[in-house]
């Protein structure tokens, strides 16, 4: 398969796994067990820098919602250029818990303490640094399997 195709697919598997852990998030939210996401964190640091002073807040909340969507169809995309072949759904549900928490060991590791929005994990002093894990881990399952529902080829 094409590298173009694989991204293209891995692009939808992105926007699948995000609408997924989005309704996760919001369970979660309901129970009382989280508190900001990283894509609220990346906001707030914007907002902290001051680069956000004059935009109203439902601007900000939509900046927010398009952070998230950008960050899960990017990181998809990636996922999908490194996801050569296609197996079955319990195959594609794990290799993408996998590959999901690859990309938050690397971001959550590098890209967020780098940038200043978030302390690397074994910095943290709370249990909560285990739920990004969880978020990656759910994400990559939703994102392997609908991965593997819209590639054309048949295993």
């Amino acid at each position: 398969m094409s590298l173009s195709r694989r991204a293209l697919y891995g692009a939808l598997g992105g926007l699948g796994g995000t609408l997924t852990l989005t309704g996760f998030r919001k369970v979660l939210a309901a129970a009382g067990l989280i508190g900001d996401t990283a894509p609220e964190q990346v906001i707030a640091k914007l907002e902290e820098l001051g680069l956000l002073d004059e935009w109203p807040p439902e601007i900000r909340r939509s900046l927010t919602g398009a952070a998230h969507l950008a960050y899960g169809v990017g990181i998809g995309t990636a996922l999908g250029l490194l996801r050569r072949e296609r197996g079955g759904a319990a195959e594609e549900a794990a290799v993408g818990a996998a590959l999901g928490l690859l990309a938050w060991g690397a971001n959550w590791s590098s890209l967020l303490p780098l940038t200043g929005v978030h302390q690397p994990p074994w910095k943290e002093q709370t249990p909560k640094v285990l739920l990004p894990v969880l978020d990656h881990a759910v994400f990559g399952a939703a994102w392997g399997l609908a991965y593997r529902s819209v590639r054309s080829d048949r295993v």
